[in-house]
Parts: C-alpha cells; structure tokens; sequence
C-alpha cells in the first residue's frame, strides 16, 4: 500500500533509496517551490479533502488498531484535524507576514523586521495512540511554515500506518511529503540523517535516544512526552459542579484509547474526608457511561506487551488490596475494566511510572493545599488539572507548581485550543505546538535590519575619549528615538 515502506532486514540498496528520498525533498525545499502560499494553502486543502473522502476507512484503521468508536475517533482525531487545517488556513497570511520592531537609538536611522522562513528539512516522529492526529497535527505546522516532511507513523498501529502513507501519496505533494513505514530499524536509519528539525512525540526513554541523535547533527528537537498528570480535587459545593467533576475526570481517564494518552487524568488527589463521596459517584458514573459491558464502547490495549505492564501494575498484594472497582482483565480481547484504586503504596510502580490505561488511583490528603507539596515532589507533569472554586488553591497551583499547563474544571480540553500552546517541561518534554505554535516550531525568524547612508553617530569610531564614553552612556540610556536625539544631539564634539 505504500511506495515507501521499508522492511525489517534493509539491505544497502533499500539504504541507498533512502537517501534519494530524501535527497528529492531537499532539492524540492532548495527549489523555493514550499515557500509559496499557494502551495502551502494547496497542501493544507488536500489534507481537509483525504479526511471528508477517507472518513471511513481512517475510522476502520483505527478500530482495528485500538478498538475506538467512531465517536471517539472522530471527536480526538479526525474532528480536531480538520479544525486544526481550517484554522491554519485562515491564519496563514497573517503568520507568514513579518513583523516590524523598534529600534535602540544607536541603531538610527534604521528600520528592523522579523520575516519566518522555514527550516528544510522536517522528520515527524508520531505515536500510536493517535496515530493519525499526531501525525497530521504537526504536519499542519510544518506545512503552514514551508517546510518538506517527513513522517514515520508507529509500527505498533500498523493499520493506521499503512492508511496514512496510503492517503498521504494520493492526496499530497509526494516530492515534498513521504511516509516511512516500519519498525526500530527504520527509526534509527532515519535518526542517523541530518534534519533541519526533528519533532518526537512518545515516551521519555525514546525521547532520549532522540536527542542523542539529533546532537550529532546540532538539529533542534521538540519532544512531546508524558508524566504522571493529577488531578486535584476539591470538595466543591453544589450538585451541578460536583456532577461535572465526575464526568470529567473519568472522560479524562477512561473515555479516550483506554487512558492510554499522555494528557490523561494519572491519578486524583483528594482529602480523605471527601473520599467516601468522590468514589461511590465515580462508581456510579463509570456504570453510567460505560454500561455493563465497557468492551463496546472503550478502546482496547494496544498490545500484548503494554497489556502484561498493565496487568503488572496491579501484582504487587498491597496494590491490589487497594482496588475500590474493577480490576478485571480480558487477555484475548485486550481489553481491562475500569479501574479504581485507594492509597495504593506511594513507591509502587502504580504511583512511580506513568499508568497509560486504564487503572486509576486515588491519594488522600489531610488537606487539599497539601496537592503543592505533593505534586513538587514528583516531576514535572504534562498537565495540571484542578477540580475547586476556591481561588486561593488556584492561585497556589498556578504559582507553586511546574508543569506544561493548568487546566481547571475540565480535562483535556486545553488539547483542543488553537489558541493556547501545547507542550511539556522537563521530564514532560519541551517545545509547543497547535495553531500559531505549530507555525513557530517549525520557522526560524530572521531578523532584517535595514540601513542607509545618511548619517552615523560620530562617537561609534575610535579614536576614543572619555566624552565618547559619556555619549554611549547615554546612548544606551535612552533607548528610544525622541529623547535619544534630544540628549545626543547631532552636533560634533
């Protein structure tokens, strides 16, 4: 199905073919040709098109990976691309403009401007949990910026891997965008290449090997990882608001691929006085939304592999005294039953590594404020999410923690802004993308200084002297035209 896939035993031709792939992107990136508008906007378009005309199969590729409903596929991937296109679309003019800036005084007469240009070169490395929206999100940007890409999507959804090189050679631009199929063997052949860009999204050890790579070459990467994401949960006041905390919070757990995503709830801190109610109405929310038989409407583990540390997590005797609800497994469908657990022991595995699936603890406090502490001495999760009214514990949040963001009252919803940058902090990743973002992490910004004849400042030059000196004081002094004139003056010393 795909021109490009490469098999697990490359032999130096299959080598050799590689390196001509991606010799004709660099001669199409030097050729000028992606740095039109027209061409960004045609590709952006042809995106929009391979999502409306291949909607169903894009749907079956990702039911037969990872067991999601149309809903799911629909609301976390196809859905939030197309969005994310239309929004490019409508911004691309204004993104590709440049940007003009003062100057200091000492630069007059002078005008400056800021003009993005892209990088070259572009190696998108995607995930399989959303295999098609971690792809074709960063795509987007890197497309919007003028870049030529490639992708290699993850062997692990090898329906979703096929489709997208698949759709991708139909409907896009295949001189300036390619699709690499294959396994470990392919990624470090294609880490071994020098890029102008590298962006990775998966887990922190892959992350590592990532950027070793990239430094042989001094690219610049952007990694998009995990961590252990909290949710803080107040003892908030009124039925309505203590309801939607419930739905959320499982939605951000249990409603998307399982709790296999790295903005998923990881675990919930709460004070023990409001335990009792937090999980009998998680209880009864998870038999509301899932019904009593959760296989039709959850997505499945992806694999074996990931299904046995899964089921790992739940060995140890003390973990497992702790599980609240569920905690059963189905290991010839993939498939794991919501899980609640209750202080399960702090140095488990559980509360060390990052969950992916399925399985969610719960923390007692003595006091919700001790989330601070708690959260400090883990490192730095991907999201925050804070459950509360009370606008003291939000603001110690806010200035108290490190993480790639905050959200409060929801989950997940902050993937979906355009308008909000997307990313981690240290162990969690860095670099950002969605929107404008995206658009930023693929552009370099030039700075364009523009200078005539007219006149210099005289004091620049030696032969120097202690008036010099004084002029330069003050030239740095006032850094603004008005007052720089009126203090240096334009008459010789």
């Amino acid at each position: 199905m795909d021109q490009h896939k490469i098999d697990m035993g490359e032999t130096a031709e299959e080598c050799l073919n590689l390196e001509a792939e991606l010799e004709e992107l660099r001669e199409t990136f030097n050729s000028g040709k992606t740095r039109d508008a027209s061409w960004r906007r045609s590709q952006l378009k042809a995106i929009l098109n391979l999502l409306k005309e291949n909607e169903d199969d894009l749907f079956l590729a990702l039911k037969q990976d990872l067991g999601k409903h149309r809903c799911e596929a629909y609301r976390d991937e196809i859905g939030t691309v197309t969005k994310s296109v239309h929004y490019a679309l409508d911004s691309l003019k204004k993104w590709m403009s440049g940007k003009k800036v003062n100057l200091p005084i000492i630069a007059f007469p002078a005008t400056a401007q800021l003009i993005p240009e892209p990088l070259g070169l572009v190696y998108i490395i995607s995930s399989w949990n959303f295999p098609f929206g971690l792809s074709l999100e960063p795509l987007i940007g890197a497309i919007a910026a003028g870049n030529v890409v490639v992708i290699k999507p993850s062997e692990l959804a090898p329906a979703c891997s096929a489709m997208l090189a698949s759709v991708i050679n139909k409907y896009l631009d295949n001189k300036a965008i390619k699709v690499f199929q294959g396994g470990v063997s392919v990624s470090q052949q294609l880490l071994q290449q020098k890029w102008d860009k590298i962006f990775f999204t998966g887990s922190a050890q892959v992350g590592k090997i990532v950027m070793a790579a990239a430094a042989n070459h001094l690219t610049p990467v952007t990694l998009e990882l995990g961590g252990k994401c909290p949710a803080v949960v107040d003892s908030i006041s009124g039925s309505w608001d203590r309801e939607c905390t419930f739905k959320r919070i499982l939605g951000g757990k249990f409603a998307v691929c399982a709790g296999q995503i790295c903005i998923g709830v990881d675990y919930i801190l709460v004070e023990k006085k409001y335990l009792s109610t937090l999980v009998s109405r998680l209880q009864v929310w998870v038999k509301k939304m899932f019904g009593d038989n959760p296989k039709e409407s959850m997505s499945r583990i992806i694999n074996k592999q990931h299904f046995t540390r899964l089921k790992s997590l739940l060995s140890d005797p003390l973990v497992r005294a702790s599980i609240r609800y569920g905690g059963s497994f189905d290991e010839d469908n993939l498939f794991i039953e919501p899980t609640i657990l209750v202080d399960p022991p702090l140095n488990s595995a559980i509360m060390t590594e990052e969950i992916f699936g399925p399985l969610l603890p719960i923390i007692t406090l003595e006091k919700i404020e001790d989330s601070v502490n708690f959260i400090n001495s883990r490192p730095k999760p991907l999201v925050i999410y804070a459950f509360t009214n009370n606008e003291k514990l939000k603001k110690m949040l806010i200035s108290g923690t490190s993480s790639g963001g905050i959200t409060f009252n929801d989950t997940l919803v902050q993937h979906a802004a355009d308008t909000i940058p997307f990313g981690g902090v240290g162990q969690s990743g860095f670099g950002r993308y969605h929107g404008k973002f995206s658009f930023d992490t693929f552009t370099h910004e030039k700075a364009i200084l523009r200078r005539g004849f007219l006149t210099d400042f005289w004091f620049r030059f030696p032969p120097w002297t202690n008036k010099k000196l004084q002029l330069f004081r003050d030239a740095y002094k006032y850094d603004y035209i008005g007052i720089g004139l009126t203090v240096l003056g334009l008459k010789k010393y």
